[in-house]
């Protein structure tokens, strides 16, 4: 099955081990290297979902999600956030208080990434 995915994140390293990783299992990846543009082009592609990096030049990725939840076009979408931050307070932090809908710790493992798309992938279908 053939997925739509935004990666919003300012390294380009990181961006390309995404990207490489999701569509080696035959997705689609688009990029923004910060947030400039991102809420445009999340309410006008269909994605199944967005990574979010937390620490971006622009705004940070908190920020942004309260900003993306605020607009009845993409408050619906589904959000996984991806930082180095790793401790159990910082990942319930995203997910309990950012409100998104998953968190991935960088550096991202071929095996995590398909974790949480096997999550993903159930709670869209």
């Amino acid at each position: 099955m053939n997925n739509h995915f935004l990666i919003i994140d300012d390294s380009a390293t990181q961006r390309h081990l995404l990207t490489s990783f999701l569509r080696d299992l035959g997705h689609t990846v688009d990029i923004c290297e910060s947030t400039v543009g991102a809420l445009e082009k999340i309410a006008t592609n269909l994605y199944t979902a967005v990574f979010l990096d937390i620490v971006l030049p622009d705004q940070d990725g908190y920020k942004f999600l309260r900003e993306l939840r605020s607009h009845s076009q993409t408050a619906n979408q589904y959000v996984v956030l991806c930082s180095t931050k790793n401790t159990k307070l910082e990942i319930d932090y995203g997910i309990k208080r950012a409100k998104a809908n998953d968190y991935l710790t960088k550096p991202v493992s071929r095996e995590s990434l398909s974790a949480a798309l096997d999550k993903l992938l159930q709670q869209v279908t």
